[in-house]
């Protein structure tokens, strides 16, 4: 039986890539993790998720922490720890729902190469992996302890080639560099550390809600103003006015972010936290 999907098999023959990707099926697509496979995951210090819902609805998202905080239990099993997030939950829900998980992990400074597992996920406690793995180490740093581990069962594992993969090289960290620029501060709470508002929606939500606001605080008409039965024409007045008002706080809104963003005229340069990259 060949890997992959009916929906790639027919995109395949539609474009005549079969002869191509059975090559790549034998030569490349596993079914557990090979010794360099398993070395080669044991070291790396970030990957790429990805899950979805009951419905199919997606989510990516990355995951990172010192080597070897990918564990290699064997060739069909790996586990990453789960640290201390923003409280969405988002990919453990998914997981509860779906167990179907995809992981890339890529090494961008060495050996410029991926290898991706794709396979079936479930959530383990802290307490009962350790029980049943006692070697696993414990992390010294509070942001760094696993909430719950996702242990995932391979179904798949094949290279990701390195002809577009760029080289990356880590950059020491700078003596004296602010918070927001210093080391990783692992499971932080801080706004600033875990970079701000640095595409603006929190300044943008903040300003639709005191333009609700501002609307439902207008004065209305006197009832006594008014006939017993308002005229159509008065409903579309308000429509129109909250038209406009929320135009006018959008814009406010815009330009707000506009101004704060790093770099822009107006912004803090006297060493104020200006965004995650400032």
């Amino acid at each position: 039986m060949r890997p992959g999907s009916d929906g790639e098999h027919q995109i395949q023959r539609e474009l005549g890539t079969v002869a191509r990707a059975d090559r790549f099926y034998e030569d490349q697509v596993r079914d557990r993790l090979n010794a360099k496979m398993r070395e080669f995951t044991a070291r790396q210090e970030m990957l790429f998720v990805s899950t979805a819902d009951r419905k199919g609805e997606c989510d990516s998202s990355f995951r990172a922490g010192p080597p070897g905080f990918i564990q290699v239990l064997d060739d069909k099993t790996v586990a990453y720890p789960e640290y201390r997030g923003n409280g969405v939950m988002a990919s453990l829900g998914n997981i509860q729902e779906n167990p179907h998980i995809g992981i890339l992990m890529i090494d961008f400074a060495r050996d410029r190469i991926g290898l991706h597992i794709n396979g079936r996920a479930r959530l383990v406690p802290d307490d009962l992996m350790r029980a049943a793995h006692p070697e696993l180490p414990v992390d010294p740093v509070p942001g760094r302890r696993a909430q719950v581990w996702v242990e995932v069962t391979v179904v798949e594992a094949y290279i990701h080639c390195s002809k577009h993969i760029p080289r990356l090289v880590k950059a020491p960290l700078r003596a004296g560099a602010p918070a927001a620029d210093g080391e990783q501060a692992w499971g932080t709470d801080d706004v600033k550390r875990k970079g701000g508002d640095y595409f603006g929606t929190a300044a943008q939500a903040r300003e639709a809600r005191r333009a609700s606001a501002r609307t439902e605080a207008e004065p209305s008409a006197s009832p006594r103003s008014l006939p017993l039965q308002a005229p159509p024409e008065l409903a579309e007045a308000d429509r129109e006015r909250w038209r406009r008002e929320a135009e006018r706080a959008l814009t406010e809104a815009r330009q707000r972010v506009s101004a704060e963003a790093p770099g822009a005229p107006g912004a803090d340069q006297q060493g104020g936290f200006d965004g995650w990259f400032g």
